[in-house]
């Protein structure tokens, strides 16, 4: 590598309510002379952040954009609605879409689930932010129907949160800028995140098997043969076999009662 050459390095961008905390710790355990940097981006901004090459790869929500992007569908998040805990709402485990027409839901400008309509009625002004909508449900204007990682996000102990059915879910993705050739450590974080082993053939390169070594006694030295043992078959008394012959001694002839003197 020459002096104008930089190291190499990975960014990752992700958006509010991913935690990807488990694969960074993954990629520190097997590139660990690679740095990886993390930056939060608005779920609107991040396919842009990712065509311009502000990140090499990054956790969106979909539906996005494709355009000059791939991505990888990872999971679907349960959808839930914000209510404070003195709502009644909050005394039930679920509620359907239908049983919130007569409540204000509030719709904020960075909405993430693909809604035809969102459910209940409109409130007067939708909130900029996700966050700002939260607030505004702490202070009784309205309801707030969100991912679940996101009510997660903005907890508030005056609030809770409750399944809703028959709701848009939010799924998330993993992405990247669309290219001929994959760059390798593209491919590297892919197959973290889709669980590939370390020796996979699609990751790095695999780590050669260690010879097997010979097993060792109790004092760690490795075990000798046995006396008069050779590594093929025992050697036979006399050059005949065991069972008959010169080759048996005398001796090992078997021993009856004594004979009475006549």
């Amino acid at each position: 590598m020459t002096g104008s050459e930089e190291p190499p390095s990975f960014r990752l961008a992700y958006v509010p309510g991913v935690t990807p905390s488990k694969w960074v710790r993954i990629w520190n355990e097997r590139l660990p002379d690679v740095p990886l940097t993390l930056s939060t981006v608005s779920a609107a901004e991040a396919p842009d952040v990712l065509r311009g090459r502000g990140a090499d790869a990054g956790f969106v929500r979909l539906p996005i954009d494709r355009t000059d992007l791939s991505a990888i569908p990872l999971y679907t998040e349960t959808t839930v609605v914000v209510v404070p805990k003195d709502h009644l709402v909050a005394s039930v485990e679920e509620v359907s879409a239908d049983e919130l027409a007569d409540e204000i839901v509030l719709h904020p400008l960075d909405d993430t689930l693909d809604w035809e309509r969102p459910p209940g009625l409109p409130a007067f002004e939708r909130p900029a932010t996700t966050e700002d909508a939260v607030e505004l449900v702490a202070a009784g204007v309205g309801l707030l129907v969100v991912p679940q990682s996101l009510a997660r996000l903005y907890h508030r102990k005056d609030l809770t949160y409750r399944t809703v059915t028959g709701v848009p879910e939010s799924r998330v993705a993993l992405s990247w800028p669309e290219a001929e050739i994959t760059p390798d450590l593209v491919e590297e974080f892919i197959g973290i995140v889709r669980g590939r082993t370390v020796n996979s053939t699609r990751g790095r390169t695999p780590t050669p098997p260690k010879p097997k070594e010979k097993r060792a006694d109790k004092s760690g030295a490795p075990r000798k043969p046995a006396a008069g043992k050779t590594g093929g078959k025992p050697a036979k008394a006399g050059g005949k076999s065991a069972r008959g012959g010169s080759g048996a001694p005398k001796s090992a002839a078997k021993r009856g009662k004594p004979r009475r003197r006549p």
